[in-house]
């Protein structure tokens, strides 16, 4: 289905631009949210009368992306990034790396638009990137991957209130084992006792 983009909508197009799109999503989509119209006389004719307009914004946006393009171009772009000691990177390099750095620092660029110079960077060093900007604008940005090195912390030895509470435990455990045999002692003497007056008043009845 050929409609007319009434704004720009990234990938698809820009505004004014003819596009054939599936009848589901200009139906479902683009029309009800007025991103575009239908192709027709009616349409084509307010398209031309907006014309002049729609190219002076193209204009404006060209102006725009060569000021961007000389910005990027003379950006110092440092990627820190976690590293061993020979220079081999924990992670890898990609476009939304350098996306986020851009972000951090003024830039609002797609990572879509960041096109690596090497398939996979995995180490440290001096790199390219090729961003595409507007229309046929490119923009030929180089960083630098520097290694932070990762230190492993050294295990910690126990504190001195834990051993102090295992301690503490020791001797309660200690205390209560004396505790119990002192009561175990107690209860002997005592049967002893009554055994011993038992043993006495019996002999004080054959006496009588």
């Amino acid at each position: 289905m050929k409609v007319i983009l009434n704004r720009d909508l990234s990938p698809l197009g820009e505004e004014g631009d003819v596009k054939d799109v599936a009848k589901g999503y200009a139906r479902n989509y683009l029309f009800p949210r007025g991103i575009a119209v239908p192709y027709n006389p009616q349409t084509v004719r307010l398209l031309e009368a907006r014309k002049g307009q729609i190219d002076e914004r193209k204009a404006i946006k060209r102006q725009d992306a060569m000021g961007l393009k000389e910005r990027l171009e003379s950006a110092e772009i440092v990627l820190s990034m976690p590293a061993g000691a020979n220079g081999k990177l924990y992670g890898a390099v990609t476009p939304q790396t350098i996306a986020d750095w851009l972000e951090k620092n003024g830039f609002d660029i797609d990572r879509k638009r960041i096109d690596l110079s090497a398939a996979s960077i995995k180490s440290v060093g001096k790199y390219k990137a090729t961003i595409r900007l507007y229309e046929n604008s490119r923009a030929e940005i180089a960083f630098t991957v520097e290694g932070q090195e990762i230190k492993s912390a050294a295990p910690r030895a126990p504190t001195r209130p834990a051993r102090r509470r295992r301690d503490e435990d020791a001797s309660a455990e200690a205390g209560a084992e004396i505790a119990s045999v002192e009561e175990e002692a107690q209860a002997e003497t005592l049967v002893s006792m009554e055994a011993a007056q038992e043993a006495a008043d019996s002999e004080a009845t054959r006496d009588e």
